[in-house]
């Protein structure tokens, strides 16, 4: 049976270089990097290569860098870590309504810790207000989080507008950025100016799972959330974990050399998909900006279910989600799409399709074609 994977905002497939990489390092150059005999001296050189990639890809310094376990683990030392550095100067922090579960549970988190959290509200596609923002700082303010692309919805947020927003209300002000659905499919801003905390993770750029990564600006102090035996500077105390690293900085070169080419060709499938649901199904709803994140759609199909959608595509041999693959399981609706206004029946038959490079033309039409079936008999069940 045909399989089409359009799940690739939840997970990656490693690449085959990236994973050949780990393999290799798993099996031949498997010291500690903290060990100070050959094997360590070669493990701390590989490593040294990966955050010397990473940095480079971002535009900054490789001390910037310092590898964790992944997307939810840099948020939440980004956030928790400037924030109790900052406590002294202020406890008023802003994120948006839309954010990652690893970014909304951490200000949850901190408000019970006693910080005052503002949550900017979106428009209809997505987006941050660029003059709320402005309004919403205050000298009190020490942290604000926007995340570059929105996982669900695949809006681009302003971050450039609200970097400088930020800045020129007061340049103390910290400006954190969850970049796990931007790094490696559309170009960041140059050298990350004034952003000071940027969160990435491996697995959403065909890299192992389990490894990510924060830069923190030179100068940005931050308190750890994890003491141990002082790696990473002391920022991320823990054994690094190398054939992540490696694997990561692998991936993380392959998508950088490709980025133009990969992004070009996965904004023509998103059309294509896009183009062939709206004729396939006229009385789908678009969720989000047409012409947002490269590899990012999100439709609804009222009258039918998302999940037994979704299940009656897999079983044609297609994966996609019904939104953020870090809260699918506890249930409920997306608070994206009900942030966005959507209605009960949109928010319950949404589904994500997301895109990588290696999806066909042919692969699109095809899921295009089932989807129309399963949501005409979908609905006929319905209606009965």
């Amino acid at each position: 049976m045909k399989q089409v994977y359009l799940d690739n905002s939840s997970t990656t497939k490693v690449l085959d270089e990236a994973a050949k990489a780990v393999f290799d390092v798993m099996t031949e150059n498997y010291g500690n990097p903290s060990s100070l005999h050959k094997k360590g001296i070669e493990s701390e050189k590989l490593m040294r290569q990966a955050r010397g990639i990473i940095a480079s890809a971002l535009d900054v310094n490789s001390k910037e860098i310092y590898f964790t376990s992944g997307g939810t683990e840099s948020n939440n030392l980004a956030i928790k870590g400037a924030a109790y550095s900052l406590r002294r100067k202020g406890n008023h922090l802003i994120t948006s309504t839309i954010e990652h579960p690893s970014v909304l549970e951490v200000f949850r988190a901190l408000e019970k810790e006693g910080f005052k959290v503002t949550y900017l509200r979106v428009d209809k596609d997505g987006f941050v207000d660029i003059e709320e923002l402005k309004e919403a700082l205050t000298p009190e303010t020490v942290l604000v989080s926007i995340m570059y692309v929105n996982n669900e919805v695949g809006s681009i947020q302003p971050i450039k507008d609200a970097a400088k927003a930020i800045k020129d209300q007061n340049k103390d002000t910290l400006f954190h950025v969850d970049a796990v659905q931007a790094f490696g499919k559309i170009h960041l801003i140059q050298g990350l100016k004034d952003i000071d905390l940027l969160s990435l993770s491996g697995h959403k750029i065909y890299a192992p799972k389990g490894i990510g990564a924060l830069f923190v600006r030179d100068g940005v102090r931050i308190l750890p959330i994890l003491h141990g035996g002082g790696q990473e500077t002391g920022i991320r105390s823990g054994t690094e974990n190398l054939p992540g690293i490696v694997g990561l900085g692998v991936a993380a070169e392959t998508c950088f050399k490709n980025i133009s080419e990969w992004q070009s060709k996965m904004s023509e499938l998103k059309k294509r998909l896009m183009d062939g649901i709206l004729k396939e199904i006229p009385d789908a709803v678009l969720n989000g900006p047409a012409l947002g994140a490269p590899h990012i759609l999100n439709f609804s199909f009222p009258g039918t279910r998302g999940e037994i959608l979704l299940h009656a595509l897999e079983a044609k041999g297609i994966y996609v989600s019904t939104g953020s693959a870090c809260s699918s399981h506890k249930g409920g609706k997306s608070h994206v799409l009900a942030a966005l206004g959507k209605s009960h029946d949109e928010q319950d038959s949404a589904l994500r399709f997301s895109l990588s490079p290696y999806i066909l033309p042919e692969d699109i039409d095809y899921t295009v074609r089932v989807l129309g079936i399963e949501v005409a008999e979908l609905r006929k069940f319905v209606r009965r």
